[in-house]
């Protein structure tokens, strides 16, 4: 058990209701947000940071971003996810000029998702071999 003990004396206290921080880093998106502005320490707009998620999830260089990729996910951020993390605090968000920031808890909500993905076996290299049904 200290072991255990120790683990949860490394996490950090996020000034956050439980439900609120699972709904935070319950989608890819949001996680993705969150873990960009935790590396920012100036605010972002919202058209830059889809141009960096699309890069991500289509696995090339910002530069060779489509305009629909870009599109695509400009829209789910600014219709829903920029929102909800502004709604719950873990973001600071400007609707009207599209702008986004990290607030109080985005560093804390970061540390959470590093540590989950750590904690966890990478789908490449423990599961090689292993087929989806």
């Amino acid at each position: 058990m200290p072991e255990a003990t120790a683990d949860r004396e490394n996490f950090c206290t996020i000034p956050l209701d439980p439900n609120d921080v699972f709904q935070a880093i319950s989608n890819c998106r949001r996680r993705r947000v969150l873990l960009s502005l935790d590396r920012t320490e100036s605010p972002t707009s919202a058209s830059d940071l889809a141009v960096e998620l699309a890069a991500i999830e289509n696995g090339v260089e910002p530069s060779a971003v489509t305009g629909t990729q870009r599109s695509r996910i400009y829209n789910s951020l600014i219709q829903i996810h920029l929102e909800k993390l502004h709604e719950i605090d873990a973001v600071k968000y400007d609707s009207r000029s599209k702008q986004v920031a990290s607030g109080d808890t985005t560093a804390g909500l970061a540390e959470i998702i590093r540590q989950v993905e750590s904690s966890c076996y990478s789908r490449g290299s423990e599961l090689e071999g292993e087929t989806n049904a």
